[in-house]
């Protein structure tokens, strides 16, 4: 039976919801110069729910806080707008702080806002950061390249972390520089940069947000002295994945200037496959050589290892719907691989994945449990990894989703596994999603010890994301998370 609504009810509501959207906007507008001055004076990183605030504008920063009431109940600018402002009345030193969870905290707590979140960044309070920012080298601008270089400076901050200082390519051309810069000012799936970008010509650079970015022409890795470019004791990440063993990556640490290398695809032993999250805690100062293994690791690993943790996993088999990828053919034609000769934009190719015997790298006692396969599919972003998986005990659709948002939420994973539980998303829904994957709740199938589980992943932004993280803990940029249990993330 319906109930009629006079016209007088119907313009209260519109004007009761139109008010408090305003309210809203307004204090979202105060909080964005009080985000900034915290960051770029400080180097204090405010989030909510492990999404960053910083550089976001009223209406992110509104969705940021919309997003919480789908995963862990309400939230709005009202709640966390007095923790902000708390925090930037404390003399803070570097840390990263999510004022989602602590507002979420101190409503259920109570009591005086100011004396709450002074005891809970306490151990923050009047420190310094006397570091100076890490040299950062790109050796190749593709795909992988341009998003590192979107990140790195995206957290260029107040100019204590890492320091985009120099890429390297091959020359193609006249031209070529204003062509890489222009890579990096459009995007036809993460759309435009934000911010300004500006080329050097006579000095052969790239000037994006203020960052001086030396364009370095060379043919192979012997031939660039950094140091010539005021380059020292630099981390350089090879995007190029045309060196993956030891002798070959030791080409770069043979260049004056570089002190360590990281390659941005699986390596041949005796090198570390890094999982941020998962093994980066084997990261040794004296390693100079490291890899962030594949865009598909990086997305199940994670989820397989608090799986395991919670359930035990007997065995299982991991298929990958992925977009396709540069080395596939637009229109048929040779191809050295099977099946990718034909058509990536017409075609789903079936081809081998070496991502599921890579887990084994990041988590050793999993070896020889999982198979794996992979479907290129002509989209060109955001894959998928499905995991079959044969558990060690009985468990409930439920069960397990509840796990996965607990640990999405709540973890040292949370950083990497991200959790929803829309009925309506798909794949372009996770373009520009910073988590290694996303578990889809809705898509969770069970039958008594197997489980069915979907991971969405951004296989660039996701991926690239993780390879920042790790760049971080090889130069020591590890700043206090609060609350002190959680992780503030990119």
């Amino acid at each position: 039976m319906s109930v009629e609504i006079s016209k007088e009810s119907i313009k209260a509501l519109q004007e009761d919801h139109f008010g408090r959207w305003k309210n809203r906007e307004a204090i979202a507008e105060n909080m964005i110069p009080m985000i900034g001055k915290l960051y770029r004076e400080r180097n204090v990183v405010a989030a909510v729910y492990g999404r960053t605030l910083v550089n976001r504008s009223v209406i992110q920063i509104l969705k940021h806080h919309r997003r919480v009431r789908m995963i862990a109940g309400d939230l709005s600018v009202v709640d966390t707008w007095p923790i902000l402002q708390a925090l930037y009345r404390l003399d803070l030193g570097p840390c990263r702080v999510d004022i989602g969870k602590l507002a979420t905290e101190f409503k259920e707590k109570g009591g005086d806002v100011d004396a709450f979140v002074k005891n809970a960044v306490g151990s923050a309070i009047g420190k310094k950061d006397d570091g100076h920012p890490t040299d950062v080298v790109l050796y190749g601008f593709g795909r992988i390249g341009r998003m590192m270089a979107r990140l790195i400076i995206e957290k260029a901050g107040g100019g204590d972390g890492l320091r985009l200082r120099a890429i390297v390519v091959r020359k193609t051309a006249e031209g070529d520089l204003q062509k890489r810069a222009s890579l990096l000012r459009r995007d036809s799936v993460h759309g435009p940069f934000d911010g300004t970008i500006s080329v050097d010509e006579e000095n052969e650079a790239i000037i994006a947000n203020g960052n001086f970015i030396k364009v370095i022409y060379a043919a192979k890795p012997e031939d660039v002295d950094y140091t010539a470019y005021g380059i020292h004791d630099a981390i350089l990440v090879d995007n190029t994945g045309k060196l993956k063993d030891e002798e070959g990556l030791g080409r770069h640490l043979t260049c004056k200037g570089i002190a360590r290398v990281i390659l941005t695809a699986p390596a041949k032993s005796p090198i570390k496959n890094i999982v941020f999250g998962v093994n980066s805690n084997t990261i040794l100062d004296s390693d100079k050589i490291l890899s962030a293994a594949s865009c598909t690791t990086n997305a199940i690993t994670p989820v397989l290892k608090v799986l395991d943790e919670k359930y035990g996993i007997v065995s299982g088999h991991v298929e990958t719907v992925h977009s396709f990828t540069n080395d596939q053919n637009l229109i048929d034609n040779y191809h050295k691989a099977d099946r990718r000769g034909r058509s990536a934009v017409l075609n789903m190719v079936i081809t081998e994945t070496g991502a599921a015997k890579a887990v084994a790298k990041a988590l050793p006692h999993l070896e020889g449990k999982l198979t794996g396969n992979s479907i290129r599919v002509p989209t060109p972003n955001v894959s998928m990894a499905i995991l079959n998986l044969a558990l060690s005990k009985d468990v409930t659709r439920d069960e397990i989703n509840e796990y996965m948002r607990q640990v999405a939420l709540h973890s040292d994973l949370q950083g990497q596994i991200d959790y929803t539980s829309s009925t309506e998303v798909v794949s372009t829904d996770f373009v520009g999603s910073r988590s290694a994957g996303v578990f889809d709740a809705q898509a969770t199938i069970t039958n008594g010890s197997h489980a069915t589980l979907y991971i969405w992943y951004d296989n660039e932004v996701g991926y690239s994301c993780q390879v920042v993280r790790i760049v971080q803990q090889m130069a020591g940029v590890n700043y206090q998370t609060f609350p002190q249990a959680d992780v503030v993330d990119l």
